[in-house]
Order: C-alpha cells, then structure tokens, then sequence
C-alpha cells in the first residue's frame, strides 16, 4: 500500500493529497464491490496520487462511477475536472450551488486569484479543468445515490459555504463533511483522542446555519466522520460538543472585536490573535503540549483564512 494511501475498513481510503503538507488534505476512495468513489479530489496536483490509488487497489479507470466535491473551494474541488478527464465512466455529483462553476470554473479561479494571488494560485492549484455539463449531476437534500449496492445520502449543509453537501455512508455509519464538522489534525491528538474547531473560511461562513447543519450530521448517530482535514475521526459526541463551544466562542469574540474596532483595518490582526488564544487555551484543556509558537505555525493558514471570512461575515448587511 502507498505511503498516500491508508486503509479504514468498511472500503474507504484517505488518500493523502500533498496539498500544503502532509495529513492536511485528504480525499476518499470507496470501492464496492469493483466499482469506486471518489469523495473530494484535493487540486490538479493532486490527481495522480488519486490514479495511484485505484491502480494500489487494482482498479482501472473505468471502475470509477462518482466523483463527489462536498462542496467547490479549491483543496476540495480545484482538481475534479482533470481527474474527470481521467475516468470515462464517472459522473460529477456536485451541489447545485456550485455546477456552474465546475462546467465553468473561471469565476471560481478568478476569486480564489483575488485571494491568494497568482503565484499562489500557479503553485498550489494551477489552472482549473471545465467538465462537460452532460456529466455533471446536481444533487439535492436528502438525495441518495448508489455505488453498486451502496445507497450514499445527501443532504444540503450550509454554514461553511452554501455550495456545501455532506455524505452519508450506512455501511460505515459515517459522514463525509468535507469543512462542515470542522478541522482536525493529527498533530493535536493526545491521549484524550482528536482535537477539533470550526473553519470560516471566506467568503459563505454564516454561524447560525454551521450549528444547524451539525445538528443535522448529529442526528443518526453517526460512529465517525470522514473529514477533509484531516481523516476519520471517532468519539463524534465529545468532538461535536468541543466544536460547537468553539463556535460559540468565536462568534463571542468576533462580535466584541466588531464592538471594538468597527470596520478597521486593526480588527483582522485582533481577529487573529484572538483566534490564535482560544486555539491555545482550548488546546491546553485537551492535554496538548505543543508551545505557542507551534500552534502558531501548525494553524498560521487555517488562522488567517478564519479571520478574513469572520470579517466577510461580520461585514454582511442582516447577517444569520
């Protein structure tokens, strides 16, 4: 088996995309009985360790029915339409919200281009594949598909962006959450188990409906969740209630920051310094040793991305 390639039982693979580092990003593979599933793809450069994948499990091209993005920022999506290109087979099962922009990624390119620049935008995604409308499928609340015998239900989850679906797996009793159920890497992990919090990345985080659609994952009583950053989690009650206190906590900081510095410029370095402390005394309660310095740089991009679309949010007239 591949470095990039790890096993969870129930037919599904984390495929480690290399994006930014290592265990940061992750794609799935489900195989059943022959047939397989691709639940986000990381970016272009992504794409051959998904290939290197099927090939490790012995699979070709052509056993690939879906292709399912959770939802279209690019370390989920920015590499489906060259993946596409790869497997005649597969179909694209994309929120609706988000289609136009696989058929027709230039938009998407271009804000993310506004974001990151284009040197950044070359380095860490290159340029965006469209994919034929004729394969794309859009999906709907409470929607199920099928790989092979394997029912996988939809249901819309936004909060953290509103081109946002997660994927529910029977066999597994597992979500695949994309950025709904938050961020946990293992480098936090400690003898109490996982460490999570919520991302609000720019520019569609609304807290209101993050909480909602985490309640929603809550209710069948799930024995896992899949996340894109970073792989399963278990132990899904004591991480639900520590990712929302950590909601409501930033929500309370973010609104006393507003109070504080309005619209000025001063507010998105308070912002992220205030993030960067409740990270760390959150972080202390979970037993985690790690000094200031490394928490910094563990979560400097995660803490950054957090604090422009807490501040996209807190801009937005009659916000949720």
């Amino acid at each position: 088996m591949s470095a990039h390639i790890t096993p969870l039982g129930h037919g599904i693979f984390t495929v480690d995309t290399g994006f930014q580092r290592d265990h940061f990003d992750a794609a799935y593979l489900i195989v059943q009985n022959g047939r397989a599933a691709f639940v986000d793809s990381g970016t272009n450069h992504s794409v051959p360790r998904l290939l290197q994948a099927l090939t490790h499990l012995g699979l070709g091209p052509e056993s690939v029915d879906w292709v399912i993005p959770t939802h279209v920022h690019l370390d989920h999506a920015g590499g489906v339409g060259l993946l596409m290109q790869h497997l005649p087979h597969a179909q694209l099962l994309v929120h609706p919200r988000g289609a136009r922009h696989m058929i027709d990624p230039s938009a998407l390119y271009q804000g993310a281009l506004a974001v990151y620049g284009a040197e950044e935008m070359e380095r860490s995604y290159g340029q965006l594949v469209p994919v034929d409308s004729q394969r794309v499928v859009s999906s709907s609340d409470e929607m199920t598909v099928h790989l092979d015998d394997r029912p996988l239900w939809l249901i819309d989850t936004p909060g953290h962006a509103k081109h946002h679906h997660c994927i529910w797996d029977a066999a597994s009793r597992g979500w695949f959450t994309g950025d709904t159920f938050g961020l946990s890497y293992r480098e936090f992990d400690t003898d109490r188990g996982a460490w999570i919090f919520p991302t609000s990345t720019p520019v569609q985080f609304e807290p209101e409906a993050l909480r909602h659609s985490i309640e929603r994952l809550l209710a069948p009583q799930p024995s896992r969740m899949f996340l894109t950053h970073y792989s399963q989690v278990e132990d899904v009650p004591r991480l639900a209630q520590l990712l929302l206190d950590l909601l409501e906590r930033t929500v309370t900081l973010a609104r006393d920051l507003q109070q504080q510095h309005g619209q000025d410029p001063k507010r998105h370095s308070a912002l992220k310094d205030g993030l960067l402390q409740l990270y760390v005394h959150s972080l202390r309660e979970h037993g985690c040793s790690l000094s200031v310095p490394q928490v910094a740089q563990a979560l400097a991009l995660d803490i950054e991305l957090n604090a422009q679309g807490i501040g996209v949010w807190l801009d937005r007239p009659a916000k949720g």
